[in-house]
């Protein structure tokens, strides 16, 4: 237990520190877009943390249902892609495994996370570590940037190779 705590207390003041000093817009509902109830308080010391698994040729993610120049309707349906890999649950700590990962969502955030770094879990990234392939946001009207991010078992990005970005205008 006294190990569990530490390792949250390190993982907490690390995200934290990312965070801190960078400031996102976002026109989303923050209603709509919650902090990851899959908090990755588990995940291991950064000592024992394993590499970051290849990536398998092929692989890719993509918004099944909108396309780029796309108007909607808000609130947002979304339905997640992806091939070759695997959508799973967070893995338990220490078991990082190549092919497997989960979907976030930055909205109105950046392109992509550079590969490696963890993905933070604010207003504008959501996190879908239960295995969702699917939401349903609100979105302000007006042009919104939609970004699909894989990342790995403890919320690390797979980077630009396994993001896919959508420009939108909700009317």
């Amino acid at each position: 237990m006294r190990k569990l705590f530490f390792i949250s207390a390190i993982l907490l003041t690390s995200l934290v520190a990312c965070n801190s000093g960078s400031s996102t817009s976002s026109s989303a509902d923050s209603s709509a877009v919650a902090a990851a109830p899959d908090s990755a308080a588990t995940a291991p010391k950064a000592d024992t943390v394993p590499a970051l698994p290849a990536i398998p040729a092929g692989a890719k993610v993509f918004f099944k249902n909108l396309k780029n120049g796309a108007v909607v309707s808000s609130p947002v349906k979304l339905q997640f892609g992806v091939d070759n890999m695997t959508v799973a649950k967070k893995a338990p700590v220490g078991q990082i495994a190549e092919g497997i990962g989960h979907h976030h969502l930055l909205i109105d955030a950046e392109d992509s996370i550079p590969s490696g770094e963890i993905i933070p879990a604010d207003s504008t990234h959501k996190h879908y570590g239960g295995a969702q392939i699917a939401d349903t946001i609100t979105l302000a009207p007006g042009k919104h940037k939609l970004t699909l991010q894989f990342g790995d078992a403890i919320h690390r990005s797979y980077g630009s190779t396994l993001s896919s970005t959508v420009n939108i205008t909700v009317k």
